[in-house]
């Protein structure tokens, strides 16, 4: 890893904010030099988060030309108007492309029982839906299919990817919101290293796990969330305060 290090061409002095903004708006506009001087003078993040994952049976060299994919993606993709320094928008970008080549290089073994509960339960969901007029809840497909509801709500979370605490959970033309910024308090230190949401999922119980997905990934509301599980709209707010609390202390203890 050191020769390798060694060998790229790295600058000597880091770019000051209005400097990258400017080549970011001339990249942006297809400036192809603005763009190679970007990715040069951000490698050094790209190095940065390449270290975290080398010791996993995977060589630097490797890790770090993902990660520059990763890196390239995030100038391409950077708007001013997310109101972030152009680093911190980036990390995530290059942890995501190099946990995603991971990911898809030893991919997470799902049992066979798990994935046809999980199919049985988007048929019924379906089928359902058509019989009663309107959204199913977990209680009335996990019945349909002879489960309870956790053993429903398991299988669904085992199929699903895995999920970044930095995928957008809201956005619009003013701002980009995600799951990691609703927990407050955290460095940049603290989240980078748990940036797969998925491992902190697991964590938690099943029905945990869904109001979370629910809530923040599939953009229902607490009402919805609620007529879903059964439970009123109050209990689904108090769960929701208390497993983004539980998720943070996960990170915190990580």
């Amino acid at each position: 890893m050191t020769d390798y290090f060694l060998q790229l061409d790295l600058p000597e002095r880091s770019r000051g904010p209005l400097e990258t903004a400017k080549l970011l708006t001339l990249a942006n506009k297809g400036d192809r030099q603005a763009r190679e001087q970007l990715i040069n003078d951000n490698l050094r993040l790209v190095v940065g988060v390449a270290r975290r994952f080398a010791g996993r049976g995977y060589d630097f060299e490797d890790l770090f030309q993902i990660g520059t994919i990763g890196l390239m993606k995030a100038i391409d993709k950077f708007d001013p108007s997310y109101n972030v320094q152009f680093s911190t928008y980036a990390v995530p970008m290059i942890i995501g492309e190099i946990r995603r080549f991971i990911r898809d290089d030893n991919p997470v073994k799902v049992s066979r029982a798990l994935k046809e509960t999980a199919f049985k339960g988007r048929r019924a969901k379906q089928l359902l839906g058509q019989q009663l007029g309107r959204e199913p809840t977990v209680s009335e497909i996990a019945a349909e299919i002879g489960v309870s509801p956790e053993e429903l709500v398991a299988a669904q979370e085992a199929v699903q990817p895995p999920t970044s605490l930095a995928d957008p959970i809201y956005q619009d033309e003013d701002s980009t919101v995600s799951l990691e910024d609703r927990l407050e308090g955290e460095s940049n230190n603290d989240w980078l290293e748990h940036i797969t949401l998925k491992q902190v999922l697991q964590q938690l119980a099943p029905r945990e796990r869904y109001i979370i997905r629910q809530r923040f990934f599939a953009d229902q509301t607490q009402a919805e969330v609620a007529k879903a599980l059964n439970i009123s709209q109050v209990q689904v707010s108090r769960l929701e305060k208390q497993i983004l609390l539980k998720i943070k202390g996960f990170l915190e203890s990580g």
